[in-house]
């Protein structure tokens, strides 16, 4: 299977299958947004807890404003965590808030701009009549207690907080953080920070890798370069291996004479999984495992090491919390120009994503230079699919798409 071509589906599927869920912890709920729910959340109460008013105004019993309009007497007021606890009467109205719950005997609100207090505030004057139920949010109307209302395998975001915290869970089960570490190899590559030399060039690829295994939810640690030296790369894969759940590699993954990382995976005893698939850009892709350790050697040029990483690497660490989702979501789309294929292998090219004045997703492919032009990539939104055998695909063509993470 290693020499293999391997479509990307399966390279896909092989990267699920040895990929292993890491346990669970309980963290704080101020500390949840972004991770994974490892637990259903059952809800501890009806919501609405109780009949609640949506207006402010005057809640009444409906058929004392069949005439109106009428004029009733204020018996009491109803404020949000203050209610009004006895029973209205026939001929009473009580003062309500927005939130604040119904009390017994009522079953309308008339909003406060169809009304005018007089006598000193003891009675009320209702020109509209009352329907029954009217700006009532009734018990249990949006969620019963013992219902499920978030799945284990969800990503917790900022509107879930608020479902978690309505609930009582201070304290949420999540799926824990991959540990993953960067390693950037190559004699070209200088520090950010330096002035790259004749023939050098500055680490871009550590930095894209870091953002994208964050944004997957993975504390990252970046390693010093490898070179081109053979020992120093074994040792480095080594001790990650014993500390990580996940290592990127960058570059070294080719046929050339100084592609040395399939060589020290081999020297380490790794199992290699696959090594080359039907992609373009990335085709020289190697998946392994040292140990415990998921290890993904991707190809060296800047939009090949994104494609790739989020295509395979970004599949293992969501699954490795707990992600019951794809990691990237196919959609569809029209392609806005015309978009070029391989003969060999599905191209899967970068592009933007608007959407036209019929409300269709549109895909622009962006017009790049190959897979080292890294400045048109940061203009692109998603990745277009081109089948492997397709040529050309039309301008107006529905074709796949999968978004990338933001």
């Amino acid at each position: 299977m290693m020499n293999e071509l391997l479509p990307v589906s399966e390279a896909t599927r092989i990267v699920q299958e040895q990929t292993r869920r890491l346990p669970v912890e309980a963290i704080p709920l101020t500390a949840a947004r972004g991770r994974v729910l490892a637990e259903d959340v059952i809800a501890d109460t009806d919501l609405p807890p109780f009949d609640r008013a949506l207006m402010d105004g005057y809640v009444v019993r409906a058929a004392d404003t069949a005439g109106a309009p009428v004029r009733l007497r204020i018996v009491g007021e109803a404020a949000a965590g203050r209610g009004w606890r006895e029973t209205l009467q026939k001929g009473e109205a009580v003062r309500i808030m927005t939130g604040a719950p119904v009390p017994a005997g009522a079953d309308g609100v008339q909003q406060v701009e169809v009304t005018r207090e007089f006598d000193g505030g003891k009675m009320v004057e209702i020109d509209k009549p009352v329907a029954v139920g009217q700006f009532i949010s009734e018990r249990a109307t949006e969620v019963r207690r013992g219902e499920t209302v978030l799945c284990a395998g969800e990503t917790i975001n900022a509107a879930m907080l608020a479902a978690l915290a309505s609930f009582g869970y201070a304290r949420v089960r999540v799926g824990s953080r991959p540990r993953v570490a960067v390693l950037a190899t190559g004699t070209e590559l200088v520090p950010v920070s330096d002035q790259p030399g004749a023939d050098q060039i500055r680490d871009s690829n550590s930095y894209s890798l870091l953002g994208y295994a964050e944004a997957a939810g993975a504390r990252v640690e970046l390693l010093p370069f490898a070179g081109d030296n053979s020992e120093l790369l074994q040792q480095l894969i080594s001790e990650s291996a014993a500390r990580c759940d996940a290592l990127v590699l960058s570059g070294g993954v080719s046929m050339g004479a100084y592609d040395f990382t399939k060589t020290a995976l081999g020297a380490l005893g790794a199992e290699i999984f696959f090594e080359r698939v039907s992609l373009r850009p990335g085709k020289p892709t190697v998946f392994a495992r040292l140990g415990d350790t998921l290890i993904f050697g991707l190809p060296g040029n800047p939009v090949s090491v994104s494609v790739t990483f989020n295509l395979f690497a970004r599949t293992a660490l969501r699954r490795m919390q707990g992600d019951s989702r794809d990691a990237l979501i196919e959609e569809h789309a029209v392609l806005s120009r015309a978009a070029k294929g391989a003969a060999g292998r599905a191209s899967y090219l970068p592009a933007r994503l608007l959407t036209d004045e019929d409300g269709r997703l549109v895909a622009e492919v962006l017009r790049w230079g190959g897979s080292s032009d890294f400045v048109a990539f940061t203009q692109a939104t998603a990745l277009v699919i081109v089948p492997a055998g397709v040529g050309l695909l039309d301008a107006g063509a529905v074709v796949r798409i999968v978004r990338l993470p933001e």
